[in-house]
């Protein structure tokens, strides 16, 4: 008896896989991925457990401090001294306080430091006693803290670069590893950070 019933024709699967790779080549092209914000900061060593654990106290006048409340406005100043400044001016007053140009009594002390140059030889700078704590309170948003804090980091960095190119002519990026290091040395970033601050409304 003949078989007169049609055979089933075979799918061609070879053109399925190549559809599948270009729907993935779309979507990992289409798709936007979330990119987590952080900041760069090398913490201190852990002292010696045998070390006993001393408050560090600053003088007043060696601390320039950074208030950051809930609606992102910004107060800054030494203790007693604060004023409502705009995101736009923090840079420049915090370069003013680092450098203190004019050894203004009220802007930190400087302390002449002896730093070892790559060559062998040594350097003398006035190193900023200066510390900027920046502080917060409970409902400060997070963008209004990594803008501030992207301002202070600004004005370390624009620091070194004018210290760079007095010293070796060149800005800090261009420095070779042993002459950056010199230049850490002379302006360390001395950012204190403190536990956010509960404000009564």
């Amino acid at each position: 008896m003949a078989d007169n019933k049609r055979k089933i024709q075979e799918i061609n699967a070879g053109s399925m896989a190549d559809i599948s790779f270009l729907l993935l080549i779309f979507f990992l092209v289409a798709t936007t991925m979330n990119v987590d914000t952080g900041l760069v900061r090398m913490l201190p060593p852990l002292p010696p457990e045998n070390q006993q654990t001393e408050d560090i106290k600053v003088k007043e006048r060696n601390l320039l401090l950074v208030l950051v409340n809930g609606a992102g406005q910004i107060m800054a100043g030494t203790q007693g001294n604060q004023e409502l400044i705009d995101l736009r001016q923090l840079k420049d007053k915090a370069k003013e306080f680092i450098l203190n140009i004019y050894d203004d009594e009220n802007l930190p002390e400087k302390e002449e430091t002896e730093i070892a140059l790559p060559d062998g030889g040594t350097w003398v700078y006035p190193v900023s006693k200066g510390v900027i704590s920046l502080q917060t309170t409970r409902d400060t948003n997070y963008q209004s803290y990594i803008q501030v804090q992207n301002e202070l980091t600004r004005a370390f960095n624009e620091v070194r670069d004018e210290v760079s190119m007095v010293q070796f002519h060149e800005k800090f990026a261009d420095l070779s590893e042993e002459q950056r290091k010199a230049v850490t040395e002379a302006v360390p970033t001395a950012i204190s950070e403190a536990e956010p601050r509960n404000i009564k409304k």
